[in-house]
């Protein structure tokens, strides 16, 4: 029985299988040869306890407006051995830094007017390399997102306020400790110098008291 499938068809179903079936065992080696770089963003001694998407602006003073710094994740970071906390923000594609800064005690973050959903603070920022006074404001997709911020950055500034009485209470403790301890070797000092003159007077009037012993012999007459 003849088959009704066209030569031509067949042809290329047995050319496709041969192809399948053929091992040429050529390997092409890389024209470029990559090698792995260590990248590091400066946060590996960090832990972020906040990490936001939004959008960055900051206060143009010479042109009385507001510009847009760049939309990416905000990070509140805490380092892992002095425990300070700085903010930063990269933008989403090119991951440049659009706000770099310490969250210290005397930063206050309130909501921007007529809008929930961002917040504005001062801060000196270090973004572009030099530190610069900054009027920024952050605005959330959320309301919540936008609470959350306000709520961790003040409770992030209170506690840096506590770090600092603490230190200033234990700078003050070994300060008062120091003068105890210079006040006491003084007195020891002063209580050797007063020895040291009694001593000195009792010597004295040995020296000077006659010898009872001694007796005077009458002078000869001639």
């Amino acid at each position: 029985m003849a088959s009704t499938e066209p030569e031509h068809e067949r042809r290329e179903d047995e050319e496709a299988q041969a192809g399948d079936d053929e091992d040429t065992g050529a390997q092409v080696a890389p024209i470029v040869k990559l090698e792995e770089v260590a990248v590091t963003t400066g946060e590996e001694d960090e832990e972020a306890i906040l990490d936001l998407k939004a959008k960055l602006y900051r206060f143009d003073k010479d042109g009385s407006q507001w510009k847009e710094r760049g939309a990416g994740t905000v990070k509140l970071l805490k380092h892992k051995e002095t425990g300070k906390v700085r903010l930063v923000m990269r933008q989403s594609k090119t991951l440049k830094i659009c706000a770099n800064h310490l969250v210290i005690s005397t930063m206050t973050v309130q909501e921007h007017s007529g809008n929930d959903k961002s917040c504005v603070w001062h801060a000196n920022d270090f973004a572009d390399g030099e530190l610069k006074a900054e009027l920024f404001c952050i605005r959330f997709g959320s309301v919540e997102n936008c609470k959350s911020f306000m709520e961790m950055f003040q409770e992030v500034a209170k506690s840096q306020k506590k770090k600092e009485e603490n230190k200033d209470a234990s700078a003050a403790a070994g300060l008062l400790e120091k003068l105890s301890v210079e006040e006491e070797k003084s007195e020891d000092k002063s209580g050797e110098e007063v020895a040291a003159t009694s001593e000195g007077d009792k010597e004295t009037k040995s020296d000077g008291k006659p010898d009872a012993d001694k007796k005077t012999e009458p002078a000869s007459s001639a």
